[in-house]
């Protein structure tokens, strides 16, 4: 469900138009719905009700502190996987207590931030980075509450480049040894071992892979509860996916995933965190790019936009598809015609779809990008000193730019000549 709609014959957000905000901050531009931000939250905390639980947005899917903000006020806390996004989340107003910092590469400098800041656990990644957590915890006199993560080996029959709990992929230690790495963890005397942590991948269409791990998990809590730790709290990561186009089946919804929880983990009796991001974000914005030209080629014709690869990498990157839709309602009974859809970058890679069937289009017209909130913005890119597209987030019929395009005189002005030039 989102919040993105026709109205009178044009794509509205909420109750905002698009073309309102096209015509206020020019184009390419992202843009957000708070409603359909805050709904998918509330799903994934309903889901869970009955349960001691926290839900924490991966806000890797997308960190603008205004997105992290709405969320933190309805209650969510945060999963960071580097300083800048524990920082963010900070300045967002979110507190040490509900942040969750992970990744697979911490640095004694993220650590030592997160532990004079506040944090609510490191969920730990191998052994190194374990002795790395206790000696700067040592050296702050603090104890660091963690989960270690393990890999439990399950295929989660994603993209290759988006699954994490393989015993190939470079995340966790593999579930055979975490008997030894929790013995050793909690002999360190800057630790405080507080559960287990599991994360197998992203856009998960079913939930037969999640139910595969969450049992080894569950099997994993006896085990080591038995060897005399203390498994209190297990963080399941997120990776429920969404559906990137309208006729697909769509993907398991979050009640019946925290029925699966309750279902496999419920009689443990540990408190439950998930991560979700894309399904949070994902459907919760658009990118809304212009046609500059229409070119008829060689057997085919391109719809050349200002939006590019370096605004939107996903389908450059992953092969991914999105909707695209134009923002002015084609009329009744139009006869679509394939287009190929591209950016200006001078690159191949710059292809959104081929042969997508679209109404006649013309230029000055006005497409819009769904499922584009998740991995969007964030990974974005100035290649071709192009700059940030604006992010802008709607709240009922109000509007706001909450980044704002950079001049060319400000990405110019970072780079220094140095003297002897």
């Amino acid at each position: 469900m989102d919040h993105f709609l026709y109205r009178d014959g044009a794509l509205y957000a909420e109750d905002v138009p698009l073309t309102d905000i096209a015509a206020a901050v020019g184009t390419p531009f992202y843009v957000y719905s708070t409603a359909t931000l805050l709904r998918h939250f509330q799903l994934f905390d309903e889901a869970l009700e009955g349960t001691d639980h926290l839900v924490c947005y991966a806000m890797k899917a997308a960190s603008n502190q205004a997105i992290l903000r709405t969320l933190a006020q309805a209650g969510a806390g945060m999963d960071v996987v580097s300083m800048g996004e524990y920082l963010r989340a900070k300045a967002a107003g979110v507190p040490g207590e509900k942040i969750v910092f992970s990744g697979v590469g911490k640095t004694a400098e993220e650590i030592r931030v997160a532990l004079e800041g506040g944090v609510r656990q490191f969920n730990v990644e191998s052994e190194p980075e374990m002795e790395a957590i206790n000696a700067v915890a040592l050296s702050l006199g603090k104890v660091a509450p963690i989960t270690i993560r393990v890999n439990p080996d399950v295929d989660a029959k994603t993209h290759a480049k988006i699954a994490t709990g393989k015993s190939e992929n470079k995340f966790g230690i593999p579930i055979a040894r975490a008997s030894a790495v929790y013995a050793h963890a909690a002999a360190l005397p800057g630790l405080e071992v507080v559960g287990i942590d599991v994360h197998i991948g992203s856009q998960l269409t079913d939930l037969a892979p999640f139910e595969a791990a969450y049992r080894k998990v569950a099997d994993l809590t006896e085990r080591l509860r038995a060897e005399g730790h203390d498994i209190r709290r297990l963080d399941l990561g997120g990776g429920l996916g969404i559906p990137y186009t309208r006729s697909n089946e769509a993907p398991p919804l979050p009640l019946d995933y925290g029925a699966l929880i309750k279902r496999t983990l419920g009689h443990l009796g540990c408190e439950i965190e998930i991560e979700p991001g894309r399904l949070i974000a994902g459907n919760a914005g658009l990118m809304v790019s212009k046609v500059i030209y229409v070119k008829s080629g060689e057997g085919r014709d391109f719809l050349i936009l200002d939006g590019a690869m370096n605004d939107l990498i996903r389908p450059a990157m992953y092969d991914a598809h999105h909707d695209i839709v134009p923002v002015i309602e084609p009329v009744p009974g139009v006869e679509p015609q394939p287009y190929d859809i591209v950016g200006p970058v001078c690159e191949t890679g710059d292809t959104f779809a081929k042969g997508r069937l679209m109404p006649p289009l013309a230029a000055g017209d006005l497409v819009a990008f769904r499922s584009a909130g998740a991995y969007g913005a964030v990974m974005s890119s100035e290649y071709n000193t192009r700059p940030l597209i604006p992010e802008v987030l709607v709240n009922g019929d109000q509007f706001a730019v909450i980044r704002a395009r950079p001049s060319f005189d400000e990405i110019i002005n970072r780079d220094t000549i140095p003297s002897w030039l």
